[in-house]
């Protein structure tokens, strides 16, 4: 159903009830008004005269309706007397009067015996009670009266009225048409004018909705006024920049995704396919019974190991790809992730011949932050500095603390190291340097940018350039978590070996 016509159908809906309740607020005060003036007719009449007739005799006298006057020549009845204090001509020829006693007994045989209530109204003390035979506004049909004199023959008068010949249950329900059609009709119109311009907007809300979204929740909805309706299309618009909010960061997710899978696909195959190799050919030679070559099984392994750190690479840069990286900030010791660290790559350095070393300050090194990311990003760095460096070659890794509550995490190494030309672009993703470049082809690039996006999500610092032993030096720089306590430094077993 529309608008406009429930609404319509709600203000006639309406409207009964409050014609009813005018209706019978009216016909109470015209039945208190009839009642007071045939009280009075009654009381004027015996004060005109007739209580001595009525006393002298009782037995024979009543009141009976006047006859119609008689019609003039031309067919007409007489122009009604001027109005006074009696009832119009109209209403005396219905009217009926018959005295009784004190006992409200009539000594007329032709009285009607009184109503029970009547009586018991008038014992009670009041002044007149009356009854009605039918419901409206017609007015009452007996009226009991009390006289002033309170005694004799005459003390009670009653006024009876003749019943009008439509008796039906509507008639006086409802008030002349033109007391309540008009206004009806005036109030329907004024809510269907009304509701034209609200009907016109919400019309227009519902077009440019219907267009938002097939534009994907693109544009905004046009918001005038600061009414309920202002307000639904202000909704409409919050909700259609949430939805395009959440859309952008759905498909930024899947293009992560499917980034993240074109790069595993395409990074896993090469190392995975020479790990292959390497297993064939050790597979042939158990086969013919030739000794393992201990070169093929560490370049497996080395093959292995790689991969292991791709497939952590490319989780850690879909992470922060996502644009959510969801920091567990908590405090990290980074003597004991250092520590870890070394632990993680001592079999691959002993493997690759390079000699890995650390060292750390003899109290915790407490900063705050997601382990997680910073051991990934110690990790890669580590990892490349042995990756490219010679064999026999060293790697160290040194935290200090430095002054106004920082530290320092230094890897360095005395490798091929990078053309300055080389720096300023080497954490950006997929990009390796030419020397990586020179000793193979697995180097897939995101070591070093996971890493600087690991230090800028901290707010640290990563500086890359060239280390005192002719290598790289890559160092971390950052703040530490207030309280954490000073200390002095506390060499690793050994030496770095590359002074």
């Amino acid at each position: 159903m529309r608008l406009r016509m429930r609404l319509a159908l709600t203000t006639a809906a309406m409207a009964l009830p409050v014609t009813l309740v005018m209706t019978g607020l009216r016909n109470t005060v015209e039945v208190n008004a009839r009642k007071a003036v045939l009280a009075e007719y009654a009381l004027a009449t015996l004060q005109a005269g007739e209580r001595e007739h009525c006393e002298a005799a009782p037995e024979s006298w009543s009141r009976q309706p006047r006859p119609p006057p008689p019609l003039d020549r031309k067919g007409e009845s007489p122009p009604p007397p001027p109005p006074g204090d009696r009832p119009g001509p109209r209403l005396e020829r219905e009217l009926q009067l018959f005295a009784y006693d004190a006992h409200f007994t009539s000594r007329n045989p032709a009285a009607p015996p009184l109503d029970a209530k009547l009586v018991e109204a008038l014992r009670r003390g009041e002044d007149l009670a009356s009854r009605s035979a039918t419901y409206g506004p017609t007015g009452p049909s007996e009226v009991l009266v009390r006289m002033p004199w309170n005694s004799g023959p005459c003390a009670f008068v009653l006024v009876k009225r003749r019943e009008p010949r439509d008796t039906g249950m509507l008639k006086g329900l409802l008030p002349p048409a033109d007391m309540w059609l008009m206004p009806t009709v005036v109030a329907l119109v004024g809510v269907l004018l009304t509701l034209g311009p609200v009907v016109r907007r919400l019309r227009q809300l519902t077009g440019e909705v219907r267009t938002f979204v097939r534009s994907a929740y693109q544009g905004t909805l046009t918001i005038r006024g600061n009414d309920e309706i202002s307000e639904l299309a202000r909704a409409f618009d919050e909700a259609g920049r949430e939805v395009h909010a959440q859309m952008d960061l759905k498909e930024k997710r899947e293009q992560t995704l499917r980034t993240f899978l074109e790069n595993t696909t395409h990074d896993v195959m090469i190392p995975l396919t020479v790990l292959q190799g390497h297993l064939a050919e050790l597979q042939r030679r158990a086969a013919r019974g030739e000794p393992v070559d201990a070169a093929i099984v560490t370049a497996a392994s080395q093959e292995s190991h790689y991969m292991a750190a791709l497939i952590h690479n490319l989780g850690a840069a879909a992470r922060l790809e996502a644009g959510e990286p969801s920091l567990q900030r908590a405090p990290v010791d980074l003597n004991a992730l250092v520590e870890r660290c070394m632990s993680r790559h001592r079999p691959i350095a002993r493997q690759l011949g390079v000699a890995l070393e650390c060292a750390v300050p003899e109290s915790p090194v407490v900063v705050e932050g997601d382990v997680t990311l910073i051991e990934q990003a110690v990790s890669n760095v580590i990892y490349n500095a042995m990756r490219y460096n010679s064999r026999e070659g060293h790697v160290a890794v040194v935290l200090e603390r430095t002054p106004g509550e920082t530290f320092r995490l230094r890897v360095l190494d005395d490798g091929p190291g990078i053309p300055e030309s080389e720096l300023s672009r080497i954490v950006e993703r997929r990009v390796r340097g030419d020397t990586a470049r020179t000793r193979g082809v697995h180097g897939h690039g995101l070591g070093l940018n996971i890493a600087w996006q690991v230090t800028v999500l901290h707010g640290w610092k990563l500086e890359l350039g060239r280390s005192e032993y002719g290598g790289l030096q890559v160092d971390f720089l950052g703040g530490l978590t207030p309280g954490s306590r000073q200390g002095g430094e506390r060499e690793a077993v050994g030496s770095p070996g590359m002074r």
